[in-house]
């Protein structure tokens, strides 16, 4: 295992494919073999530098799933050889600030992040913590389970963020990977889903996981209890926010927003309505979401891509080209 095929990025605007070394784990790492990576629009924002570069050139991709193949200490706990593990956005924290010690390490100043910090899973191998991977059983399908680590988990939390009542109106503003996953969530619990995007093809994907509504932005939807903006546009969360009635919550679930255009106080935050914002996720949101998705029978629209098709993949999520979620498969 002298050399893989991996994507790179400076965080210019360009990825590209080389053969690299394949890495080494560390004390308290593994060696995985990729079997699957999901494309998120995290990596999008890497890719063309809206999100600072930290490593440059870093490989993309925080959605992993595969098999540990080595570890750097086989007396110390963690995942057997030869076990299926997910690797996740979320890749270290301190463990000792104020935020690690009570539940919330999704704030440490100090955490780092899988395909930004270190090198992701646009790759054949990648390395990564034991203490932040997931298990994955042998029964759930790779291109399955990796949407799950980033998506899923971060439509989770951004679910809970927006204190939807129980048989309570939901809006979803965006309606990509992890929208189409927490509408789901949402339906099966019980909630009525309305969705906002501007892509016809994810507005009829909507309707058929059983969205109430699925119109084009400025178009009229009933007065929500709850409101989640998943696209990346300041200007979606001013429509978000009017959208909302008495007492509603508005959670922005992207880690990178266009700047937001001026608010009207009467219109959008009276009568006690509220704008909170979702950071990263904790990996207990991960362990929740894992049992969630096997007890509601959660299951991604996956349109894939061989590993060698990185960027025609990431142009499409940029183009609105994708029905549900990329995922690159590692094996061909």
């Amino acid at each position: 295992m002298a050399a893989m095929r991996g994507w790179r990025t400076r965080g210019d605007g360009c990825l590209s494919i080389a053969e690299l070394p394949v890495p080494e784990p560390d004390s308290g790492e593994v060696l995985v073999g990729v079997e699957a990576c999901g494309v998120c629009r995290t990596d999008l924002h890497v890719v063309d530098g809206d999100l600072p570069a930290r490593r440059s050139p870093v490989v993309p991709g925080h959605q992993i799933v595969g098999r540990v193949l080595a570890r750097f200490d086989h007396h110390a706990d963690g995942p057997r050889i030869g076990t299926r593990v997910g690797v996740p956005w979320l890749r270290s924290t301190c463990g000792r600030c104020r935020w690690c010690r009570t539940g919330a390490e999704n704030l440490c100043e100090q955490s780092r992040y899988t395909g930004w910090d270190a090198d992701g899973g646009y790759a054949e191998y990648a390395v990564a913590p034991t203490a932040y991977l997931y298990r994955i059983p042998d029964s759930l399908e790779p291109s399955q389970a990796a949407p799950l680590l980033c998506a899923g988990i971060i439509g989770y939390r951004a679910l809970r963020r927006s204190v939807l009542p129980p048989g309570g109106r939901l809006g979803l503003y965006g309606f990509g990977a992890s929208a189409h996953l927490t509408a789901q969530i949402a339906i099966r619990q019980g909630a009525e889903v309305h969705v906002v995007t501007r892509g016809e093809v994810a507005r009829r994907l909507a309707l058929d996981l059983g969205a109430a509504s699925a119109v084009a932005p400025g178009d009229a939807v009933p007065p929500l209890d709850s409101a989640i903006v998943f696209a990346p546009a300041g200007e979606v969360v001013r429509e978000a926010l009017a959208g909302l009635g008495p007492s509603g919550t508005c959670a922005v679930a992207g880690i990178h927003l266009s700047d937001l255009p001026p608010l009207d106080y009467q219109r959008h935050l009276f009568r006690e309505r509220t704008l909170t914002s979702v950071t990263s996720n904790t990996r207990a949101d991960g362990a929740e979401l894992f049992r969630l998705a096997g007890r509601l029978g959660l299951r991604a629209e996956v349109t894939p891509y061989a590993l060698g098709e990185a960027d025609r993949a990431l142009a499409d999520l940029a183009e609105d080209r994708v029905r549900g979620v990329a995922v690159l498969d590692a094996t061909r």
